[in-house]
């Protein structure tokens, strides 16, 4: 599977992932599809992957309210001449203010770019951004799905997915990496609109508002 993944293309892999797992085939009756979720490229986007990591969805979104404040889109060359202590009084701590003017001097100096990276294929993609100071896989990953809106990614990193595959299958947690690796080779080629899905349902669950 190529291209993007659009509301036609989440229909499609939906209908495929129940096809060959009836655990998704039931919560998508259930529960029905999430929203497009996604968002723009470039250097922003990867500024509040950094900006979210290891710190609360609330405490991730208030950084977020704060960098959009200042210039939205947040570009390299803004990120740049912000000081210290503006960034700390945004809520970057040293080390994300660090890794956020090293991926900014990275895209102005043209050592890495994002057409480039939109331009390759999803592994060679990941590989080319965690050469980047404060992006691993997940980070990399995430931004392949959401930004790139790419088909096929499985982020097993990722607290939510591993959270929603242990509630679709009654699992306990945590899931092993293995397993939920083993796991993803059966929803290709659309694993990331099974995460899309896994995201969906845990976030309802965690409401009330599914079993």
């Amino acid at each position: 599977m190529n291209g993007t993944i659009t509301l036609k293309t989440m229909q499609e892999g939906a209908k495929a992932l129940g096809k060959v797992d009836p655990d998704f085939a039931r919560i998508i009756k259930a529960y029905g599809l999430p929203g497009l979720r996604s968002r723009a490229t470039g250097f922003g986007t990867v500024l509040r992957i950094i900006a979210g990591q290891q710190v609360s969805t609330f405490s991730a979104q208030a950084i977020t309210r704060r960098l959009d404040a200042i210039a939205k889109p947040m570009t390299p060359e803004i990120f740049m001449k912000l000081t210290d202590a503006e960034l700390r009084a945004v809520g970057f701590s040293g080390p994300k203010t660090n890794y956020g003017r090293h991926i900014a001097q990275a895209c102005i100096d043209g050592s890495f770019s994002f057409r480039r990276i939109a331009r390759m294929e999803d592994e060679a993609a990941i590989e080319e951004m965690v050469k980047l100071k404060g992006i691993g896989r997940w980070s990399a990953e995430i931004y392949l799905l959401f930004a790139l809106r790419r088909p096929d990614l499985w982020p097993v990193d990722d607290l939510g997915v591993m959270l929603g595959y242990a509630a679709l299958k009654n699992l306990p947690t945590p899931v092993p990496k293995k397993k939920m690796i083993e796991a993803g080779e059966a929803l290709r080629p659309w694993r990331s609109v099974a995460a899309r899905l896994l995201w969906h349902y845990y976030g309802l669950k965690r409401q009330g508002l599914a079993d």
